[in-house]
């Protein structure tokens, strides 16, 4: 045992901060993780397995990071949808959740105001139920005009700035406006385009999900 313990200790200074968040999570059971989202989450035209949780669990799984993933994506989902099924859509147990909304928002020309308000509300309701959040931010659309982008684009750097959560800053990053990895409709992603998408944002998600192993430990 004391040999186990000496190498797992040598193995994470030398491979730095990644290998100790992932040998902290594989020893312990299970994180209950949610993806609470829309189409972009949910799977749009998809087959199950192509959905982004899925692709992000066997991920993280290959990373040596075990996770009891939920989607919890709804397609048509606006940011004041979710708020308004938050209670049943991030069941009791739950310890991560990322939160993906604000797409539909962005579409729809909905005043950033109530967006803003609503994902303020899922930010503070998670984190009152001791829940740790990591917040996927969106780009409005530029059919708006510079003056609605400008108030769409600031909600997500100043609520995870405000609520001291974790940002990851575009979730279509490398995918928007591709045609090559987006379905016929120009907006959700193929599962190529899923790809991408977890392959960028895979080292942010594991910075989170191995700060919540260290603060449980």
């Amino acid at each position: 045992m004391l040999v186990c313990v000496l190498l797992l200790a040598v193995s994470e200074l030398v491979a730095g901060p990644a290998l100790a968040q992932s040998s902290t999570a594989v020893g312990s059971a299970p994180l209950k993780l949610v993806v609470l989202g829309d189409s972009l989450s949910a799977g749009y035209g998809l087959a199950g397995a192509d959905a982004f949780p899925a692709k992000l669990q066997k991920a993280l799984k290959a990373k040596g990071i075990e996770v009891d993933m939920t989607n919890a994506g709804v397609s048509g989902d606006t940011a004041s949808g979710g708020r308004d099924r938050l209670d049943w859509s991030v069941p009791e147990g739950t310890q991560a959740v990322i939160v993906e909304l604000g797409a539909n928002d962005a579409l729809r020309g909905t005043d950033p105001a109530v967006t803003r308000a609503a994902l303020t509300d899922i930010v503070t309701k998670l984190k009152a139920r001791g829940i740790a959040v990591m917040l996927c931010g969106m780009l409005a659309p530029p059919n708006y005009g510079n003056d609605f982008a400008v108030r769409f684009n600031s909600i997500y750097p100043d609520l995870a700035k405000s609520a001291g959560v974790p940002l990851y800053p575009f979730f279509l990053d490398g995918v928007a406006a591709d045609a090559k990895v987006n379905q016929a409709d120009g907006m959700h992603p193929t599962a190529e385009g899923i790809d991408i998408i977890v392959k960028r944002i895979l080292p942010s998600v594991e910075a989170f999900l191995g700060s919540i192993s260290r603060r449980a430990s």
